[in-house]
């Protein structure tokens, strides 16, 4: 569990790697990952859910006060042999810093033991489990780090009407929160490999601090066509029109309960992965489970109407760091041929299109990304700050 604290309050972003198992039912996945008391369940999770033991070499220690006494202490989980190879996030919840104990959090190890420092950043509706094909590979010459974006996942789900009037779910505000991973918990400089709005997060969090990263691939970066700037002057304040009835009508709830089912979630996937073999049962759960969760709705609708902030045009010549672009030229929601434009920054050190691919080159074939970010790694990973 990672404690980020932004406005005032404290979010779990959270994330663990555990090893294969069996496939759980969904009413099991549920109960592992919506517990509040999932620090202490991790420990037995192996006798009680079919869950193999979670691997902790390493915690780290948040104090926070506070007069609440129902939260787990000091709970120790045992290590295991077996590899780490997939992500599986615990618990989440919101909490007002004036209303927590002294605890200690126990933060959970990333993959692998050596090496320089990755953190994957997942694309919009998705999470860390869109990571699981890359995790294991990554994870044999490198420390891998895959995190729920605050929204997303099974990370926190803060209402946006709650924060104020400043809009919360921006990539300023994930930008900020994978800098303040990586500078709290990775403790080291670390390479950003995004999909989709992934792309501008990592970019955003580079522009802000860039003695943070040390190189970025971006893979099908999302071009942010829906952006106020693209759009005709004509047609802009129809858009805010439709915003406004999404986020302020039952109509955008409806829009959402009709999107969050296991057959729009499937035929969703099977439009942006060219190879819709790819798009498996478990594809399928990992994306839609953490949807049904409190707050994703909210979230969901927030982000839709969110089309202002950075362009990725607008954020490349600002940073400082070697970039990489990668792009599956069967992507139907950013095509190739205005990917390439980012192609001619000076920063960006190659395009690289992948064939017969989609939209989520690192889940459909990962056969063709990890070697091309082991290859860039192992260019940049020992570039001097």
């Amino acid at each position: 569990m990672y404690v980020w604290r932004r406005r005032g309050k404290l979010f779990h972003i959270t994330h663990c790697v555990a090893p294969k198992h069996s496939k759980l039912s969904n009413a099991k996945e549920q109960a592992v990952r919506r517990t509040e008391s999932s620090l202490s369940m991790a420990s037995t999770a192996s006798s009680t859910l079919g869950l193999p033991k979670l691997h902790f070499p390493q915690s780290f220690t948040h104090k926070i006060s506070s007069s609440s006494s129902t939260l787990p202490r000091k709970t120790r989980v045992p290590s295991i042999s077996s590899k780490p190879s997939r992500i599986i996030s615990i618990c989440s919840c919101l909490t007002d810093s004036s209303s927590l104990e002294a605890v200690e959090a126990i933060i959970p190890k990333y993959a692998g033991n050596s090496g320089p420092a990755l953190v994957l950043v997942h694309g919009f509706g998705a999470n860390s489990d869109h990571w699981r094909k890359n995790i294991p590979v990554l994870a044999e010459s490198n420390r891998v780090f895959s995190i729920d974006l605050i929204g997303y996942g099974y990370s926190d789900k803060p209402n946006p009407r709650d924060l104020g009037d400043t809009p919360f779910y921006t990539f300023e505000t994930w930008g900020s929160q994978i800098n303040d991973f990586c500078t709290e918990i990775v403790k080291d400089q670390a390479f950003f490999i995004c999909n989709s709005i992934g792309g501008l997060v990592g970019l955003q969090a580079a522009v802000t601090d860039p003695s943070i990263c040390k190189g970025i691939v971006l893979l099908n970066i999302s071009l942010r066509m829906l952006h106020i700037t693209k759009q005709p002057w004509f047609g802009r304040p129809l858009i805010r029109s439709f915003q406004n009835l999404l986020r302020n009508t039952p109509v955008g709830k409806f829009f959402f309960q009709s999107v969050a089912t296991r057959e729009s979630v499937k035929n969703i996937l099977c439009q942006c992965y060219h190879d819709t073999s790819q798009v498996t049962e478990e594809l399928v759960d990992a994306i839609l489970l953490p949807g049904l969760e409190p707050g994703a709705a909210d979230v969901f609708l927030e982000f839709i109407c969110y089309s202002d902030g950075p362009l990725p045009e607008e954020l490349l010549p600002l940073v400082k760091c070697p970039v990489l672009v990668a792009w599956g030229d069967k992507d139907p929601w950013e095509p190739v041929e205005l990917g390439k434009a980012y192609g001619q920054f000076d920063i960006v050190e190659d395009f690289v299109v992948l064939p017969d691919v989609g939209h989520c080159p690192q889940d459909e074939a990962p056969h063709l990304v990890n070697p091309l970010v082991e290859s860039f790694i192992a260019r940049h990973a020992t570039m001097k700050s």
